[in-house]
């Protein structure tokens, strides 16, 4: 009977106990991918300074995985997908690779085409984790741009094109002979601005003169015995780039539009486009397709990396989930949700930021390269004499703020409109006058952050401040979610002249409620039906919306996130598909119920 007695007791004990454990932190990553991306040349005569990652080509090898992206002067290899480690290789193109082909044969060949000149030999190696290549004895012509695929009887294709008028184009080599040209040359593909809203040249898939985009960065995936081309238009500084693909029962041809292109598609949200990627199948057999994005500020080839699920439905559609893209999502190791939003909401989002000093705040873009706008936004100080900043909780990269020095007396405060539970951040720092042209070895960014309830009484909760990594834009996950409102960034140094960020991100769960469901959605194709003018009434307490759309109720896998609006006008839609939208509003606390799908003819 005392034993009986006790038992509730114990459950009691058991219950207070498992309530006090450490909550179990799934593995997660976030977009733009936090890899030390390499400082360009490109624009080095005029001393614009920036980083950049472009056109990955990722390869599964022996277990492994190896991303090669163009002018790095080496390239990255990983284990899991997520942890990446640079290569400097110890025989290597002079001017580094550019828009690369990777691809292993069999296990026991990589081969590797990019020279910049566009011609050149092609490389190969047994060995890349030591850096060990050596070039075939023959010089290849036409590899800018270019995708090297071996298909599984030997023969061996080479895709290439990167014009506003000419198409993708392939040629056949000789694996057994030095890659020799075969005489096999054949056009494939051209895009067709006027059935494809997407592939439209411009920001939004507009430009008052120019009309025709630009194809390029073809890539190939063999499913199921069906042959994937993919593609990338309409131009790489757009937050409409992205990659289409055609399908084809030879890697010959002849190829068929997919209807739900773009495949790979981000136009919405913080960091844009999802384009000249390469799909890469993981060795538990899940595809992922790693892509450019579009940063665009000191330079139109200023980009950054992207990592997608990828997936091939019923009907052998080929598509990507860019769904919330540049939020937290499961690692490739979650058993179940690998590559999907982990349902960690935005709490910054225009939190109120001082900052320690202010040499400039500023929104800078370009579409055309050395052609700027640029908007200088005159310094405000709060009533305590606290220099303020609004560029830093605006989710838009390409503002941003510079200290008056880089040490360890810059800071920044982030005061959030709510309290909650914190579990990452994303620090994207800012090249500006870097001077810095090329890869340099030995860079780091040292900080402190820290955390509070009350913005008195302060708790750190990342320290790298004797840290060697080189993170320009770096993610970090909390080991335990702590409640606060207030954030501060301590700076130690960094790379550059002076401090400079972009954005401070954090993620973490609110406390309040979701936004209620979306109503009065409507979308009215117009007389050019490539475009669509979508409405909707405002929710009181959201932060913004994604629209979801697709070629059928259950097919919905494109996406659009809207901050602060109530409408879009869409321009990429293709002139002869039906469509189906739906939406959904969110905010710090979550996501809504989605409205009910509507069929748009």
């Amino acid at each position: 009977m005392k034993k009986l007695q006790l038992l509730p007791v114990f459950i009691f004990l058991l219950l207070n106990s498992l309530s006090r454990a450490q909550e179990m932190i799934p593995e997660s990553y976030i977009n733009p991918l936090d890899i030390d991306y390499t400082y360009m040349v490109y624009n080095s005569s005029k001393n614009i300074s920036y980083r950049s990652g472009a056109d990955p080509a990722v390869i599964e090898f022996r277990g492994e995985y190896y991303m090669f992206v163009t002018r790095s002067f080496g390239y990255w290899h990983s284990t899991d997908l997520v942890n990446w480690e640079f290569i400097k290789p110890k025989q290597w193109f002079f001017e580094g690779s550019n828009a690369p082909t990777a691809f292993n044969y069999k296990d026991s060949l990589v081969y590797f085409a990019g020279d910049p000149a566009g011609y050149g030999s092609i490389l190969y190696t047994d060995n890349p984790k030591e850096g060990l290549w050596n070039p075939v004895a023959s010089i290849s012509n036409n590899i800018q741009d270019s995708e090297l695929f071996i298909d599984d009887d030997g023969k061996t294709y080479l895709y290439w094109g990167s014009s506003n008028v000419h198409p993708i184009r392939v040629k056949m080599l000789n694996k057994n002979d030095r890659m020799l040209e075969t005489g096999v040359t054949k056009d494939l593909i051209n895009l067709d601005e006027e059935a494809h809203g997407w592939e439209r040249f411009g920001e939004n898939n507009f430009h008052p003169t120019l009309k025709e985009g630009y194809m390029e960065g073809a890539s190939m995936t063999k499913h199921n015995g069906k042959y994937y081309l993919q593609y990338a238009a309409p131009g790489t500084q757009f937050n409409v780039y992205g990659d289409g693909v055609y399908v084809g029962e030879t890697p010959l041809g002849p190829f068929e539009y997919m209807p739900n292109n773009p495949m790979s598609f981000k136009p919405g949200g913080f960091t844009n486009g999802a384009g000249h990627g390469i799909t890469v199948k993981q060795t538990n057999g899940q595809y992922w397709h790693f892509a450019t994005m579009a940063l665009a500020s000191n330079s139109h080839w200023e980009r950054r990396l992207c990592m997608f699920p990828t997936y091939f439905d019923e009907d052998g559609l080929m598509y990507s989930n860019t769904s919330y893209g540049d939020y937290p999502r499961h690692a490739p190791s979650h058993p179940t949700k690998a590559g999907e939003h982990n349902g960690w909401m935005l709490l910054s989002y225009k939190g109120k930021v001082t900052v320690s000093s202010s040499q400039l705040q500023i929104t800078k873009s370009t579409i055309t390269d050395g052609d700027f706008e640029v908007t200088e936004i005159p310094q405000k100080t709060n009533a305590n004499g606290s220099i303020l900043s609004e560029v830093l909780t605006d989710e838009n990269p390409k503002s941003f703020w510079v200290a008056e020095a880089n040490d360890a007396q810059q800071w920044v405060s982030i005061e959030m409109n709510k309290p909650g539970n914190i579990y990452a951040l994303q620090l994207n720092f800012h090249d500006h006058e870097s001077g810095i042209y090329t890869r340099v070895e030995g860079l780091k960014h040292r900080f402190i952050i820290e955390a509070s309830e009350d913005g008195k009484t302060w708790e750190t909760v990342i320290d790298r401040s004797k840290s060697y990594k080189d993170t320009p834009n770096a993610y970090l996950v909390l080991n335990q979610p702590v409640k606060a409102q207030y954030i501060r960034y301590k700076n130690i140094k960094v790379p550059g002249n002076n401090l400079a960020l972009s954005e401070i991100r954090v993620f973490g769960k609110g406390f309040g409620k979701k936004p209620t469901k979306v109503k009065a959605f409507k979308v009215a194709r117009q007389p050019d039906r490539r475009d669509a003018q979508l409405t909707w009434d405002v929710i009181k307490n959201a932060q913004g919306y994604n629209i979801r759309w697709g070629i059928a109720p259950d097919k919905l896998y494109q996406s659009w996130l809207v901050y602060n609006d109530h409408e879009l006008f869409m321009r990429c839609l293709d002139r002869d598909q039906t469509y189906y939208f739906s939406i959904e509003a969110f905010n710090e606390n979550g996501i809504s119920e989605k409205t009910e799908v509507m069929k748009v003819d």
